[in-house]
Formats: C-alpha cells, sequence, structure tokens
C-alpha cells in the first residue's frame, strides 16, 4: 500500500485529537511529533526525554539533534511550538526513558507494529477513504510545507532525499492541485 498524506488541515486536526478525546496523550503527542518532525517512525520511536528536554534547565530543547537510523546522517531539527505543546501536556505521564513507551514494565519504546495500529485506527475513525500509515506523517509534514511555499528543493534537502522523484511522490500532488496552479495563475 502505497500512504498518502492528510492533505485537509481541519481532517488533520480531528486526526490527532482523535487520541486526545481518547484521553491517550501518548498517542496524540505521537502523531503530532509524527507530523511536526518529519521524522521516520524508526526515528521518532528511538526518542527519548533527553532529545528534547533538558532536565537541567526545566525547558524544552529548541531542537532535536539525532542520527538517522535509516540513513546515518546526522539530523538537526527545530521544535516548533505545536510540538512542544503536545511534549509539554504529555510529559507530566511520561513513563520512562523512551518518549514513546509501551506500557509494560521494561518500559521499552513502542514498536513500529503499535505505531502503525495507532495510526491506523485513528485514520480509520476519521478518514477512512485515505491511505493513511506511518509514513503519512511526514509525507503530511511535506505536504503543508510545500502548500505554504516552501521550495520542493529545500524538501528534498529536509527528507534527505537521494532524488526529486522520490520527494514528488512524498508531496502526493493531486490533480486539485495542479487546478490550484492552472487556475490561480493570471497573465494579463
Amino acid at each position: 500500500m502505497i500512504t498518502e498524506p492528510i492533505r485537509n488541515k481541519m481532517k488533520l486536526r480531528e486526526f490527532a485529537g482523535y487520541w486526545l478525546k481518547q484521553g491517550n496523550i501518548r498517542n496524540y503527542a505521537l502523531i503530532v511529533l509524527g507530523v511536526c518532525t518529519a521524522l521516520r517512525i524508526s526515528d521518532l520511536l528511538r526518542l527519548t526525554w533527553e532529545d528534547v528536554y533538558n532536565e537541567e534547565t526545566g525547558e524544552f530543547r529548541t531542537h532535536i539533534i539525532l542520527i538517522e537510523k535509516k540513513t546515518g546522517k546526522s539530523k538537526v531539527i527545530a521544535l516548533n511550538l505545536q510540538a512542544i505543546k503536545a511534549l509539554n501536556i504529555y510529559m507530566p505521564h511520561r513513563n520512562g526513558n523512551f518518549i514513546f513507551t509501551n506500557n509494560r514494565k521494561n518500559k521499552n519504546a513502542i514498536s513500529r507494529v503499535h505505531a502503525w495500529r495507532i495510526i491506523r485506527e485513528a485514520a480509520a475513525a476519521i478518514i477512512p477513504e485515505c491511505k493513511i500509515a506511518c509514513h503519512s506523517l511526514r509525507k503530511t509534514f511535506g505536504y503543508f510545507a510545500w502548500k505554504s511555499g516552501v521550495l520542493p528543493v529545500m524538501l528534498m534537502d529536509l527528507f534527505n532525499h537521494s532524488s526529486f522523484e522520490i520527494t514528488k511522490r512524498y508531496l502526493g500532488i493531486s490533480q486539485d492541485d495542479r487546478d490550484e496552479i492552472y487556475l490561480g495563475l493570471s497573465f494579463f
């Protein structure tokens, strides 16, 4: 299954808020942080509280610094206010070193399969017509960045893609997006 980004901001808010309404703040934070950081799920699940929060100063860090699991490349990601807000809501409920811990005694990070189930349940409830999975969070970041005017070459760099073709697939450009370009331009 080829996943797609969530293209509608209202649906995206409902999608993220699904778990908040259920009282599951961890799952809410997973979705918000996934979209706001554009991290692959393997890197998102490896994040620790130390990566995002400085215990000495009692403040959230401005940036996450990590080595990507897939590429082995260093990555620096600015934490935006939405990500910090979600982490702040979740922080009093933290349960171990990893941000997204399982509910077992070992307090390991949740698995990729568990993350997939979290995302699929929210998607089935809110946007069942879309092909949404873990990678959709990353693609959603790219889609909204592109729609707000970020150059695709910048997204290619941000995603560490080796080709522009991969970035184009991430953006999930639809016929509606093409129509918007044609109909939005005025030449004379």
